[in-house]
Parts: structure tokens; sequence; C-alpha cells
């Protein structure tokens, strides 16, 4: 009984992902290499790659996701391993504050950053202030410093991604062999190059892996810094003539092989080392405690870390209760009256409305798929078991650009999509379905770790006193997983709210605009759009940080294992 209910549940949920996911994928390589008569074609490839201009744009992503990844990495590695083995003053604190950049769309930290390293922005009013620079002749930051901004933006935001990887890496390595070593003489440099770093690989490369497809695929800070030659902009602007230009479609089958060729070797080549690895260490880890100057130092690296990722979301702040912030350091004079604006402007109220109906739908979609996936995964012995796990991690390998462009081809003209969109044009089941595939990986991640980490025996127990399988799941295994199920949909509730590819190229028209498509039109406004666009950039951090923080708290050390693909 217990085999042909995970039979069947597998076949479902093969049957949803293959129509949601796997279609879309397959959609847009169809568009991409049939020509107009319906014949296989490469002929659009070929033109994107002797094309100077399209070329340019992909070296420009990829040359942004390694760079990205490298930064992050330099970020994330040394606060994992600090985290890991010390304990310093506010130790409690600070490791939950280097998680902040994870409270904002980087897209809308771009506002802030753009505004203060701007000609008249508040670097230069400083730098001019101390006499640094003249007034007559500021620079220009963003001017020709475009690409490494955006890429510090990336790592400010995406580090705290490795940041919990490599964390949750480390806490899975045998002590032992540390130990070991230590035994033989081995110095604390020697044990974690040999030993530590080799060890911890696995990890590193799959968070690592995440934060290039992550950068790689970025959309809305390319926009905001108006950086267009790069591809997923260039795609994003070939929307408008779609239908007579197949090169967007080109240009994202590119992006996509090549993000699924990172992911396949993070997982398949450098993710099967297991060696030293142990859910259950044999030798404890003592954090040693760090007094005087020394922890200090420590906490200060943190609390620099921290000041250091939300300076966007400072100038986001700022902006959005400035009267006045034109040449100056701080704004003039501050008021709330952006705020007051923004409830009574048309676009604001309706996207916050549009997205949490959006992200409630996904949400509740996402807890549904995710249990009865985790209950085949952990508590069925179905052969392929194992497959479907890492089938349902793909959607981390395939950029949401990819999964935007072919929901949006299929749902157009009559496409097999088309019955998701509502009779007034409205692409609430749309972007629920696209957003619950995106966020799915959370939620499974979540439930098949409280699953391995709950108790089977209580189970089988209920049912040896005549309880069902299903029965016994519901009334003694659920509940069990209760606190990691809630953490995941808190993550994937949270994210789905601010979408950022889907919400951009699925939402057309302004009623059904979610935040974050209200937010990049009201930067494109005229007068007051910038401060109105920050206020609810303001808002939705605020929620995000709520939503985040009670997730964490729900988890405690396992958070990041939300993370850990």
């Amino acid at each position: 009984m217990k085999r042909g209910k995970a039979v069947l549940i597998t076949f479902l949920v093969t049957f949803f992902f293959g129509v949601f996911f796997l279609m879309p994928v397959a959609d847009v390589l169809k568009q991409a290499f049939l020509d107009q008569n319906g014949q296989f074609s490469i002929a659009y490839l070929w033109i994107i790659f002797s094309n100077p201009i399209y070329l340019e744009g992909l070296w420009n992503a990829f040359a942004l996701g390694v760079m990205s990844t490298i930064f992050t990495f330099f970020i994330a590695l040394p606060l994992a391993l600090v985290s890991y083995r010390w304990t310093f003053p506010g130790k409690k604190w600070l490791t939950v504050l280097v998680l902040a950049p994870l409270v904002l769309p980087p897209f809308v930290g771009a506002v802030g950053v753009r505004h203060m390293l701007g000609v008249e922005g508040a670097l230069n009013a400083l730098l001019i202030d101390l006499g640094f620079m003249s007034a007559a002749a500021p620079t220009d930051w963003l001017g020709a410093g475009k690409f490494w901004g955006i890429v510090l933006l990336n790592a400010l935001h995406l580090y705290p991604i490795l940041y919990m990887n490599i964390l949750a890496a480390l806490g899975n390595l045998d002590p032992a062999m540390e130990q070991a070593a230590q035994n033989l003489g081995a110095s604390p440099w020697t044990r974690f190059k040999r030993i530590t770093l080799p060890l911890c690989m696995p990890g590193i490369f799959a968070g690592a892996a995440i934060v290039f497809i992550w950068s790689f695929t970025e959309l809305g800070v390319p926009l905001v810094f108006d950086y267009t030659r790069v591809a997923p902009v260039q795609i994003f602007e070939g929307i408008k003539d779609l239908s007579s230009n197949p090169i967007p479609y080109a240009l994202v089958a590119v992006m996509l092989t090549i993000s699924v060729l990172v992911y396949a070797v993070s997982k398949v080549i450098l993710g099967r080392n297991k060696l030293g690895l142990s859910t259950k260490p044999k030798a404890d880890i003592q954090e040693r405690k760090l007094k005087g100057l020394k922890g200090w130092l420590i906490s200060l690296s943190f609390a620099f870390v921290f000041i250091l990722a939300t300076v966007p979301h400072f100038g986001v702040f700022f902006l959005s209760v400035s009267s006045d912030w034109y040449g100056t350091i701080f704004p003039e004079s501050l008021t709330l009256q952006h705020y007051g604006e923004g409830l009574g402007h048309p676009l604001v109220l309706g996207s916050i409305k549009n997205s949490l109906l959006y992200a409630s739908g996904a949400t509740f979609l996402d807890v549904i798929l995710g249990v009865a996936i985790a209950w085949v995964i952990v508590r069925s012995k179905m052969w392929g078991r194992n497959v479907l796990d890492a089938l349902m991690m793909l959607p981390l390998a395939v950029p949401g650009l990819v999964l935007a462009f072919g929901y949006l081809s299929m749902s157009e003209n009559g496409g097999a999509f088309s019955f998701l969109i509502g009779a007034n044009g409205s692409p609430a089941l749309l972007l629920i379905v696209a957003y619950a595939v995106r966020r799915l990986p959370f939620v499974v991640r979540a439930a098949v770790s409280g699953l391995q980490q709950s108790n089977v025996e209580l189970e089988e127990a209920a049912m040896s006193m005549g309880a069902s399988p299903a029965r016994a799941f519901w009334r003694v295994g659920l509940p069990l997983i209760g606190t990691s199920l809630i953490a995941g949909a808190i993550l994937a509730f949270a994210f789905a709210m601010l979408e950022v590819s889907d919400s951009l190229i699925l939402a057309q028209q302004a009623e059904h605009y979610p935040i974050t498509k209200a937010i990049y039109a009201l930067l494109s406004t005229l007068g007051n759009g910038h401060e109105i666009a920050s206020a609810l950039g303001v808002w939705a951090m605020i929620f995000l940080g709520v939503a985040l923080a009670g997730a964490f708290a729900l988890v405690g050390k396992r958070g990041g294992n939300l993370f850990r693909f």
C-alpha cells in the first residue's frame, strides 16, 4: 500500500513538474532552434555568436556571474569559519545581522546606490566637504564603473546564501579528522588547507553554483544601472517585438545551457565526495571563546560587513524620507509624505494586494507538493526517489528569466498556458504557478530535512496501534516537521512576494502588477517616482526582514540547510 501511494504521488508530482517546468523550458529551446518553417536550425544561434553586441552581452553576463561569485566567496568563507570555530562578543546578534542583505531585492538597493554614487550623490558631497574633490569636477562613479557596481551589489546581496551553505558544510564535518591532524603536529593553516577546505568543497561549490546562476541571470540591477550591454537586459528589451524576433529565445537558450552546465558540474563532479562528512560527528567541536582585543576585532569585522552590506538599504530608506537630497551627504530635510502618497498611488496598494494573492497561492501549492515529495524521498523505499529529489532541485539551475520567457510564450496566442490567463487578462494563476515552481526547492528541502530528523519509530508505533500510514503521517509525522515546514513556507512566501524576473516579464498590465513590477514602473515616473518606489521598497524590506527572522528563529542553527542543495 505504501509503495502504491509513493508511485501515485511520484506520478502526479512528475506530471505537474513536467507540464509547468519542463514544458516551458522545452518551448524556449524549440523557439530558439526551429526556423519559420518549423525546421531545426542553428541560424539564430549563429546570429548571436557572430554579432558582437550579443556576444558582448553574453560575455558581460558571464563575467558578472564569475566576479560576483568570487567576491561573494571571499566575504562568506571567513565569516563562516569564524562563526563555526569561535565565540566572540555579540555573536548571537551579529551572525543574524549578517543575513540582513536578504531582506531587499538588489535592484531596489541599486536605487539607493545610484543616488549615493551619482555625480550629485552623497559620496561626492562627502569628498568635496573633506577637500578631496573639486566641486567643479565631481566624479561620475557609475559612469564607467557600472560593471563593478553590479558585482558589488550582487556580492553584498548573495553572500548570506554562500555563508549559510559553508556553515552547514562545516557542521557536517567529522571533527575527528582535524583532531587527528592536530595530534600529528599540523598547524592551523595546514589543517585548513589540507583537510577543512577540501572537505567543504562540495558544499562550497553547491552554494557558489547558485550564486553564479543568480548573478549571471540578474535582470533588475543592470536595468536600474542602465547597463544595457548585458544579455538579461537584451532579452528583456526583446519582449517588445518578440513575435517577429526570435533572437531573445536563442539568448535565453544559451544562458540556460551555461547555467545547467555550471549546476551539473557542482552537483555531479564536486558533490559526490562524502569523505570526512558525518551527520552524527564522532567528536564534539568546542567553540573557542575569544576574549579581549581578538574577540572585539572579530565582532567589528562582522559589524563592518553588516554596515557595508546595508549601505544600499540605508540609501533606499533616506531616499524614501527625503524632501530634498541633491548634492548633500544626507537629505536636507526629512518627511514621511512619500509613504502617504504611496498609499494613495494607484500602483502601490494594488501591487501589495496582488503580491499577497500571488505569493499566498504559490506557497499553498508548494506546501502540498513539498510535503508529498518529501514523504516519498524519506519515508518510502521506492526506486528512483533520489532521482525525484534531484529533479525537484532543478529550478535552482534554471534561471527565472528562462522560465518567465517560456510561460510568456506558452500563454500567448492560445498557447498551452492560455487557460491560466483570466477573462480580464489577469495573470494571477500564471504567476502563482510560476512562483510556486521557482520556490518549490525551499519547501522540499525544509520538509526533507524535518523528516530526516524526526523519529520514524513514532509513526511506526501509531501504525502498530491500528492507524493507517496516511493517518500516522498526518497525526504524528506532520506535526513533528511542522517547524521546518513553516520555515520553508515562510521563505517561499517571502521570496515569492519579491520575485523579479517572473514579475517584470509576465505582469503586463498595471492593475495586475506585483510589488517588484510596481517599483520598476515607479522608477521611470517623473517627479517623486523614485521616492515613492523607495517607500514601497522599505515596506518590502520590513516585511521580508520579519519573515526571514521568523523562519530562522524556528529552525535555529539548521537554517543553513534551507539553502543547501
